[in-house]
């Protein structure tokens, strides 16, 4: 799923080792978010938008990915 934790991720000057231990996972899941290869739990989307002040709805592009998906139907 699309998302922004990258963008958000660079421009609050974090590594993804220094994100991954505020939210309490390895590097390796931030990577794959990063990607867009893993879908987080309520709970870990929460926490990324909590540190970067947004909604969870903005950090995974909501909209846009609803877009996409009605699109493949």
């Amino acid at each position: 799923m699309k998302n922004k934790v990258k963008e958000l991720r660079v421009a609050n000057n974090l590594t993804q080792q220094q994100l991954a231990d505020l939210v309490c996972v390895s590097s390796r899941t931030i990577i794959s978010l990063e990607k867009w290869q893993y879908n987080p739990s309520i709970m870990l989307a929460y926490k990324i938008a909590c540190i970067f002040n947004t909604t969870i709805e903005d950090l995974y592009c909501l909209e846009e990915n609803l877009k996409n998906e009605e699109k493949n139907i």
